[in-house]
């Protein structure tokens, strides 16, 4: 059907973006979501002939993906962040072996989930429906309700087209997301900053943090990092609570992050780091983790050190070695 993929190839492919957020939303993993996406637009292609018009191409691309979803989530665990598997820990805490990567919550670059010349506004609502925080929210709904609060409360559609979608009823729709806000209300998310990319106080803190850490000056960082700030390193499942842990922990267990190295990024509508420890030859700068941050009122309020570097720092762009002339 050589004719028929160059005609509407092109009609799928400006829904990409969109569609990988949607996934992304709906299984918590970067590359989960690619894949979904991937299959979803296989999918559509081998059935083109079949497809008779009564809804847009994007709403039936959206059909797919929600099957292609549904299909991957059943019978399977929900993914999480450290601080949803148990309490904080004592900086002394000895580390329990690491979790399988489908334990987690993965971070995933802006860019493959977000149309980042839209409307200021729109990319700022965007950006707050991808922290890592809401996303692992969302996996503590069952995979129906979290695509009907996804459809309605973050990409807007009308409860008559998500019923269409979903093959069932409005009453049940609205039902449906009735339950998801109490599920989600219940949850009490931290209300933090977005990435403000324009915002010159935002761009200050970054900047701050980004020399204080790199020189390993403690009192400089104290001054960034909030009170009640946490801290979590998947795939270990413990996490820290509290700026003096944090930093009793960068001084103690943490300390061979002395002396890092950080390059700039963005990760799930936040501020985001490739940190590089001075481990290899010669003293020579490796990849240790993606820091991804959260900012509350000018100061650092959440520290995610992702560790999977071999498989994050590629999807963000990032060498696994750093060259002296880098940055």
């Amino acid at each position: 059907m050589p004719g028929v993929a160059t005609e509407v190839e092109p009609a799928f492919e400006q829904h990409r973006i969109e569609l990988t957020g949607y996934c992304y939303r709906m299984l918590g993993s970067s590359f989960e979501a690619e894949d979904a996406v991937q299959d979803t637009m296989v999918r559509a292609w081998r059935s083109f002939d079949r497809f008779e018009g009564r809804s847009s191409v994007r709403s039936w691309l959206y059909r797919i993906a929600t099957n292609v979803c549904l299909d991957m989530l059943s019978g399977r665990q929900r993914r999480a962040r450290p601080m949803d598997l148990g309490p904080a820990v004592g900086v002394d805490t000895p580390l329990k072996p690491p979790l399988s990567e489908t334990t987690w919550i993965q971070p995933i670059p802006d860019g493959q989930v977000l149309t980042l010349d839209a409307d200021p506004a729109e990319l700022a609502v965007e950006r707050e429906s991808i922290r890592l925080a809401f996303v692992a929210a969302l996996q503590h709904l069952p995979p129906r309700q979290r695509a009907v609060l996804i459809l309605r409360e973050v990409l807007r559609w009308q409860a008559s087209e998500v019923a269409e979608l979903l093959e069932t009823s409005v009453a049940s729709v609205n039902s449906a997301l009735q339950r998801a806000r109490a599920t989600l209300d219940a949850i009490e998310l931290a209300d933090t900053d977005p990435l403000q990319p324009l915002d010159p106080e935002q761009e200050e803190l970054l900047a701050r943090y980004l020399d204080a850490f790199e020189r390993y000056d403690m009192e400089s960082l104290t001054a960034l990092i909030a009170e009640d700030a946490t801290q979590s390193m998947p795939p270990y499942d413990m996490w820290l609570s509290g700026r003096d842990s944090v930093l009793a922990w960068w001084t103690g267990p943490g300390i061979d992050c002395k002396g890092s190295r950080l390059i700039p990024t963005v990760a799930n509508g936040s501020p985001a780091f490739g940190q590089y420890r001075p481990s290899g030859p010669g003293g020579r700068h490796e990849a240790w983790s993606l820091q991804v941050l959260e900012t509350k009122d000018g100061r650092i309020e959440e520290f995610t050190f992702f560790l999977d570097v071999e498989t994050l720092f590629p999807l963000f762009g990032l060498p696994l070695k750093l060259d002296d002339g880098l940055r």
